[in-house]
Order: C-alpha cells, then sequence, then structure tokens
C-alpha cells in the first residue's frame, strides 16, 4: 500500500526516505521480518534471491514490483556462526527469496537496490524472551556499516484498521504506543527492567488489542536485544488511522 501511493501510508513513506538520507550509507542491511517464521532462527544465504509476493487481494501491480538486490551469502554465514556460538540452534536457506516485510521498506528506503541484503526470519515459537537473546547473540557481529531493521508494526490488528473507530479503540492504541515508547526510549529505565518489560509485553495495556498475534512484535525485540539500550530517536506517526511508532538505535552510542 505505501509503496502503490496509499494516502494512509504517506507519514510513513516520508519518515521511511528522511530517515535513509540522514544514516550513512550501509554495506549490507539485515532485515529481520514479520512475515517469515520458522522451527529454528533462519537466514537467507542465497546470492540473488527472488521476491516472494507474499499477499493477496491486492492491485495486479503489487505482484509485479521488482527490488533486484543482491544476497550477501559471507554475511549470512557470519550470523548463522553468532547464532551459534550463543548457543542457538540456526540454519541457512539459500532457495528462499525476500518477502515482502523486506522489499517493501527497502524499496521507499533505498530504491536503487544496490545494497546487499540478508533476511533473518522469527521463531515460530514466537517466544518474546528467545528474541531478545537472538539479538543478544548478534551484537558480537563484524561488519562494517550494517543497518539491521526489525520490520513489522507497532500496531498490527488488522480488523481494528477497517473498523469503525471508537473511543475505546483509541484509548487501547494509545495506551500501549504510550508503553511501548516508554520502554524503548526511557533512558531512566534499567536494562533488566527493559528486558523484563518486553519479555512481559502481554501485560501492557492494549497489547492485545494491538498485536492479536505477536509477530509484527517481534522484530523489536531481536533490535533492542542487539543495541542493549534505550534507542536514540523515536518517530511518531499516524499509518491507517492508528498510532504508531518507529525506533532507532544509533551505533555510535
Amino acid at each position: 500500500m505505501p509503496i502503490l501511493g496509499d494516502p494512509d501510508h504517506s507519514e510513513m513513506v516520508i519518515c521511511l526516505e528522511k530517515l535513509s538520507s540522514a544514516l550513512p550509507r550501509p554495506s549490507a542491511i539485515l532485515v529481520v521480518s514479520a512475515h517469515w517464521e520458522e522451527k529454528l532462527p533462519t537466514i537467507t544465504s542465497g546470492a540473488n534471491p527472488p521476491l516472494i509476493y507474499d499477499y493477496y487481494g491486492f492491485p495486479e501491480e503489487s505482484y509485479n514490483i521488482e527490488y533486484p538486490c543482491k544476497g550477501e551469502p559471507a554475511l549470512a554465514e557470519k550470523i548463522c556462526e553468532q547464532l551459534e556460538r550463543a548457543g542457538i540452534d540456526s540454519q541457512l536457506q539459500e532457495e528462499r527469496g525476500f518477502d515482502h516485510g523486506l522489499f517493501v521498506p527497502l524499496k521507499i528506503m533505498f530504491p536503487k537496490a544496490d545494497i546487499p541484503c540478508v533476511q533473518l526470519s522469527l521463531v515460530n515459537s514466537l517466544d518474546p524472551g528467545l528474541h531478545v537473546r537472538i539479538g543478544q547473540a548478534l551484537q558480537g557481529l563484524e561488519h562494517e556499516n550494517l543497518l539491521v531493521i526489525g520490520s513489522g508494526f507497532s500496531f498490527h490488528n488488522l480488523k481494528a484498521f477497517f473498523a469503525p473507530a471508537t473511543e475505546e479503540s483509541r484509548i487501547l492504541n494509545e495506551s500501549f504506543e504510550s508503553w511501548l515508547k516508554d520502554t524503548c526510549f526511557n533512558p531512566t529505565i534499567s536494562s533488566e527492567e527493559r528486558n523484563q518489560r518486553l519479555k512481559d509485553w502481554e501485560g501492557a495495556p492494549g497489547a492485545r488489542y494491538c498485536h492479536p498475534r505477536e509477530e509484527h512484535l517481534l522484530p523489536l525485540h531481536v533490535c533492542y536485544g542487539l543495541a542493549g539500550r534505550a534507542c536514540n530517536e523515536l518517530f511518531e506517526i499516524t499509518i491507517l488511522n492508528k498510532k504508531s511508532s518507529m525506533f532507532l538505535w544509533s551505533a555510535e552510542c
């Protein structure tokens, strides 16, 4: 929808464009996508992954989108090795392509498709603590100018997007956003408390309204685990009339 010019995604597009122009140019990009789940953390290792149009009911042009970026097999192997070193079994998958959790944001941020990419799956247990650990395991990953993107959504209740807005739905949406922003951005919260909050996210106000299923939240857990601290910046935007947020961790801090 953002690629096809949907006006309800315009704030997202503007935010991603501004963000990409402000970032140092990455040498490679690792995307943790909400749209891929496996029994073990799985990493794309092909040199030229195809695109996967993993959606239905959209206009024909959405199935002709192109994003011909290269893969980065050497980086995929490093990621696998790093996870194994931390005691997390993982696997490489050479045949799998890139889903829309990768090519939609990157087509906005880096439209030339000239930066090699690797995609990392979620684990289908959807265990929040495990996904924090996966991020922590990647702290020792050595790859200069690597950009890591948690491609999910701070609000992901598909029925609610198209249901009539009510005062109750507004409060639930805004309450969870407030909790999430405080959890990720408040520098006075200790690492232990931040870890525990993210592991116990279901107890947050409005949690299950905003995330009937948590796959779109868990890429954030991986990114937090990798950073291990409060984020440097947050961006508050509205998508399809729902409040949502993006979080940026910068390596120089």
